[in-house]
């Protein structure tokens, strides 16, 4: 397994946003990103919970940490970008909020793919939940390894 433990810090420093609003990362593999909100008034929308454009950039942010934690050791060769997203509110989010983030291909995959002379795309689903557990958002972000030429 990776040593990953870096990946939280290297966000904070390269993603000013994460910073701004206060993002935690609680936990980051080549697999899975755990990536929490603070329940800030400041990011509240008119119906009280964090605003959509927190939920969306809190989701995000959990498939950018994933991402860069399984492809970091390639990124001398190719730069991951997101390409599109899908976003579903599926409950009022009331709280601080946490945002799970799952690759959804393997890796090794992926880099077949780069190494093959293609540009991969990759799809990271994200469950976002509130304090108690409840889901309120699922997303889905497909990010590429662009080659650098």
């Amino acid at each position: 397994m990776t040593e990953t433990s870096w990946v939280g810090t290297a966000m904070r420093e390269s993603v000013p946003w994460a910073r701004t609003v206060g993002v935690e990362f609680v936990e980051t593999t080549a697999e899975r990103a755990l990536v929490q909100l603070p329940d800030e008034p400041d990011l509240r929308n008119h119906v009280g919970g964090p605003h959509a454009a927190m939920i969306f950039g809190l989701g995000e942010t959990a498939s950018g940490a994933v991402t860069l934690a399984a492809f970091a050791h390639v990124v001398q060769r190719a730069t991951p970008l997101p390409v599109r997203s899908e976003i579903a509110y599926r409950a009022v989010a009331r709280g601080p909020l946490t945002a799970e983030a799952l690759l959804q291909r393997p890796a090794a995959d992926v880099l077949a793919e780069l190494d093959a002379g293609r540009r991969p795309e990759f799809d990271v689903a994200v469950t976002v939940t509130d304090a108690e557990g409840r889901e309120t958002t699922r997303m889905t972000v497909v990010w590429t390894l662009r080659p650098n030429r």
